[in-house]
């Protein structure tokens, strides 16, 4: 990869290398669009033929559907690992595990909403159903669920209390449905070699009062019915949901008993019922970062190469925790698998405590710990998914609650007021910059690229005008919808510019923001 392109500005504010063909900008394609080699789309084609150059300027003109520039835009967002395994100690349910030790005596989902909402989330992701198979709302396609507990006489709903709560305190509602199932393998159709048909959907059931206002024929299996069926429960009956959770993990079972999942379907019923939510991990709208530590890399791209798989489940083209997933580089090494070139931003999932389900022997993370993490994932083009385990009361436990609003504070002291707001901006040759009207001191610094019209800036630095000249003060590689810096010492300047190095194309810089932390 070039660094030392000469960049100009346009009059528009585009940042564009000289020597790359610069595609025309475009505004995101609708939802599920795709594009073909000359045009641009959230995936682009690739081609066997595809020169490295080519790669380079297909990748430039893949942009972001409208919901996933919504959902980079949440930065922090929360899970709710809850079921059975709160109550058994396990990590991963049996499936067999007795419906009645699902006791949440102090169930309190609006102290869930109001601890994350003080810790400044702003999505949160109930595991309506974990591996084990065990269901937090009451349906009609299994009884391994909340109905089939003493608790509240078998008619709690944990689903439904936790998206009134979250809607009441302005928090958006996600949830996790998971593809393995224990329970449907024991006692229902996981595995059961059934071959795919055409399935409608909802499937009505003895005593079923519904009258749906429209249906749907899919193919699937058994099992791959099963899971349509209940998306369309959780989908149809509690309301907007903003993101949907799958994993591909499969059941623990003998390996001649594999489910092959219907993504293709699944997908499709999800579109169609919640159109404004995104589909993570194993979804084409989100990806999962590779690890479960919340750490993005330090140069996390949101345009990557990726292969069609398994009825048409996006996957990654290069390994899930390959170092470096969207470089020019990487786009080469993973030309001979590759199907797209696609928009798939990072989504860096880890919990506040060292499991994902509660323990009671188990502390939460430091502020200092949550706050690296912050900045090595948000501040590297990535949206943060914590998780915070509600307790055997079903209440989170009050240190984690506290831990919360410490990180929050600790944020908010970080990054607080941005001293460039009304700054006067010129546009220049090579640069952007800021002139604050007098000296100030700056130790955190906050760019992002108005990613409508893609992800383009490969290399950039940021300089400072002292003692009669420019100098440089930080360097680094891309920036997406966010990049953090933060300077090894604070620089005490009134004249800043970012001047990029390298892109692939035309850019505009949507956030040049200059912080001083409060220590």
């Amino acid at each position: 990869m070039s660094v030392s392109r000469r960049v100009f500005v346009t009059a528009a504010g585009a940042v564009a290398a000289t020597g790359l063909p610069v595609p025309a900008l475009a505004a995101p394609s609708p939802a599920g669009q795709s594009g073909s080699s000359g045009e641009s789309g959230q995936r682009v084609a690739v081609s066997p033929d595809d020169t490295p150059e080519d790669l380079v300027r297909k990748a430039s003109q893949v942009r972001p559907t409208a919901r996933q520039i919504a959902w980079q835009d949440l930065e922090r967002t929360a899970f709710l690992h809850f079921g059975v395994n709160t109550f058994t100690g396990l990590e991963w349910g049996t499936g067999d595990e007795d419906p009645d030790v699902f006791q949440p005596a102090g169930l309190d989902t609006d102290q869930w909403a109001r601890a994350l909402r003080d810790g400044g989330f702003r999505l949160a992701i109930l595991t309506v159903k974990h591996h084990d198979g065990f269901v937090l709302y009451p349906s009609r396609y299994s009884d391994h669920t909340v109905a089939s507990s003493s608790w509240r006489d078998g008619q709690g709903d944990v689903l439904r209390s936790f998206a009134d709560s979250m809607r009441r305190h302005g928090i958006k509602v996600g949830v996790y449905i998971s593809p393995a199932d224990e329970n449907q393998y024991l006692h229902g159709v996981y595995a059961n070699g059934s071959a795919r048909a055409d399935r409608t959907v909802p499937t009505l059931v003895e005593g079923d009062d519904r009258s749906p206002e429209r249906t749907f024929t899919l193919p699937a299996t058994d099992y791959g019915a099963h899971m349509l069926n209940q998306l369309h429960e959780v989908l149809t009956e509690y309301g907007p949901v903003d993101e949907v959770w799958f994993d591909g993990a499969q059941g623990r079972i003998p390996p001649d008993k594999v489910e092959k999942y219907d993504w293709d379907s699944w997908y499709a019923l999800v579109r169609a019922l919640a159109p404004d939510a995104v589909i993570a991990v194993s979804g084409p709208d989100v990806r999962w970062v590779g690890n479960e530590g919340g750490l993005a890399r330090e140069d996390e791209w949101s345009v990557v190469p990726v292969q069609e798989k398994d009825y048409g489940r996006t996957d990654y083209a290069l390994a899930y925790d390959a170092p470096d997933q969207g470089s020019r580089a990487a786009l080469v090494r993973a030309q001979p698998v590759a199907d797209w070139l696609q928009w798939w931003p990072a989504e860096c999932d880890v919990s506040i405590r060292d499991g994902w389900f509660y323990h009671a022997d188990q502390q939460p993370k430091t502020v200092e710990q949550l706050t690296d993490i912050y900045f090595r994932s948000v501040g590297r083009n990535s949206v943060l998914l914590l998780n915070i385990p509600p307790d055997t009361d079903g209440r989170l436990p009050a240190a984690d609650v506290t831990r919360l609003r410490e990180f929050r504070e600790r944020v908010d002291r970080e990054l607080p007021w941005d001293l460039a707001r009304g700054a006067r901006t010129t546009v220049g040759p090579d640069a952007v910059t800021l002139d604050l009207g007098g000296l100030r001191t700056v130790d955190r610094i906050r760019l992002a690229e108005d990613v409508r019209h893609g992800q383009q800036i490969e290399t950039f630095v940021v300089e400072a005008h002292r003692d009669g000249a420019w100098s440089q003060v930080a360097a680094a590689g891309t920036i997406g919808a966010s990049r953090i810096l933060l300077l090894p010492q604070a620089v005490r300047a009134r004249r800043w510019r970012v001047r990029v190095t390298g892109a692939r194309g035309a850019v505009r810089i949507a956030r040049f923001e200059l912080h001083k932390s409060a220590q």
